[in-house]
């Protein structure tokens, strides 16, 4: 049975073509993009997704109109969910971008968006896997750091090649260096590292992009018993950690279970996503 997806607050079926060769996103990467996690219709973390959305788009100069709401979006993804008959579990991908026009072309600023739903995969309940995620450095290109890094921008070209570089070399993903060489962040997840039960993840000013889950865990863990710091990132610090993992607002937390020729333990990983998970039910 064919799927369906919204485009500017409509139902369309799969396969329907609703921009055309001229759209900016396509040729520019004009635009941003969020991806949510739904749980039995709610969108986990929801506040969190729709302020940095609305962050982005007030950063990348939309002119927003009144009915461009969270309330607005929510009801469309909820409608999509059922629509498809997903709204156990889903993910949703939720993109927006200008209108057609060449690079000078800005005369229209205001926002198209399309939402796309897909069931959620079934990830392994032990964060990684039995082994944990084997990681590397991406070693071709790195990421500015400047006021656009936090976006999760339609140009997404840096994140795509380290991805296929991981794939290549049997890796379950790569992290990405900034422009000092420090770590910025990996293909889909914000890096955290733990250091004698401490546990650290780099700055936004490293250049990592704004994770949701990334967020909540630095607002939500203190209040849980756990120490969490923001401090820079190196080759180093990953080299000497106890324990490292990834995280976003689909999959979670993922334990890292070796980098290079250094292997990880994960109990204290563990510990915390199993806290995570309570918290998403």
């Amino acid at each position: 049975m064919p799927g369906y997806f919204v485009h500017n607050g409509q139902l369309f079926r799969e396969g329907k073509a609703v921009i055309s060769p001229d759209n900016r996103s396509f040729r520019y990467g004009d635009g941003l993009f969020e991806t949510m996690r739904v749980i039995n219709g709610n969108i986990l973390l929801k506040a969190l997704h729709f302020e940095r959305l609305l962050r982005g788009m007030k950063l990348l100069q939309f002119d927003i109109p009144e009915f461009f709401t969270a309330a607005q979006l929510e009801e469309d993804i909820v409608s999509l969910c059922k629509k498809n008959r997903i709204a156990d579990k889903a993910v949703i991908r939720l993109v927006v971008f200008r209108s057609d026009g060449g690079l000078y072309d800005l005369e229209d600023m205001r926002p198209n968006y399309i939402i796309q739903g897909m069931a959620l995969q079934q990830y392994p309940v032990t964060p990684g896997g039995d082994g944990g995620l084997v990681i590397d450095i991406y070693p071709d290109a790195s990421k500015a750091c400047n006021v656009f890094s936090e976006v999760k921008s339609n140009n997404f070209l840096l994140y795509v090649m380290a991805a296929m570089y991981a794939r290549q070399n049997g890796l379950g993903d790569c992290l990405i260096l900034n422009q000092y060489g420090r770590i910025a962040d990996a293909t889909i997840a914000n890096v955290f590292w733990i250091k004698k039960k401490v546990i650290h993840t780099p700055p936004l000013e490293e250049g990592g992009i704004a994770g949701v889950t990334r967020r909540f865990l630095l607002e939500q863990l203190p209040a849980a018993g756990y120490t969490v710091n923001e401090q820079p990132l190196t080759l180093d610090d990953i080299l000497d950690a106890d324990e490292i993992f990834l995280t976003n607002a689909v999959r979670g937390i993922r334990a890292v279970g070796k980098c290079r020729d250094r292997s990880y333990s994960s109990s204290l990983t563990k510990e915390i996503h199993s806290w995570l998970m309570d918290k998403w039910k």
